[in-house]
């Protein structure tokens, strides 16, 4: 089964690397259509489901955010930069604030200078974000090339690198 799973792994890297715009547009699409979905499956849940309101009031409201970013990724917005930098945004805005707690509030020379590289990481975080949402080919090139790379290595190791990542 690994040997499959890994030779997909490669397949699918391959097609990101080969056909990058093709590619993230197709994901854009499925990740959309998933979307779509589950919010319309969300949506009759909360309605149909009525013995508690604040069950169904959330149900119909994720839903319907559900179904919105659905419509957006499958035919306004590319969803793998969209997704990539606003991860890229969300740590890097964290590890700017840590950094800036850690300047402000610690009096230890050691953790200033840790918290000085934190804040310069946020930095760069924030640039790779506006980076990634400016070039969403060179983003499905980049995860082409690792699921390559781990196709490979399940390839070759085969079950042992899952016990490997299970034991450490």
């Amino acid at each position: 089964m690994e040997k499959i799973i890994g030779l997909l792994f490669i397949i699918v890297g391959l097609l990101l690397v080969i056909y990058p715009m093709v590619s993230s547009s197709f994901i854009s699409l499925m990740i959309g259509f998933s979307l779509v979905c589950f919010g319309m499956a969300a949506v009759c849940m909360g309605l149909v489901f009525t013995e508690d309101s604040r069950y169904s009031s959330l149900s119909i409201i994720i839903g319907v955010l559900s179904l919105i970013f659905g419509i957006m990724f499958m035919f306004f917005l590319n969803a793998l930069p969209f997704l990539t930098s606003l991860q890229f945004y969300i740590i890097g805005f964290l590890m700017m604030f840590y950094g800036i707690l850690g300047i402000i509030y610690l009096n230890d020379k050691s953790y200033i200078i840790l918290s000085v590289i934190g804040l310069i990481l946020g930095i760069l975080n924030i640039v790779l974000a506006v980076f990634a949402a400016s070039q969403p080919f060179l983003i499905a090139v980049i995860i082409g090339v690792l699921l390559i790379v781990d196709g490979v290595i399940v390839l070759v190791v085969g079950r042992s690198k899952s016990l490997i990542e299970e034991y450490g």
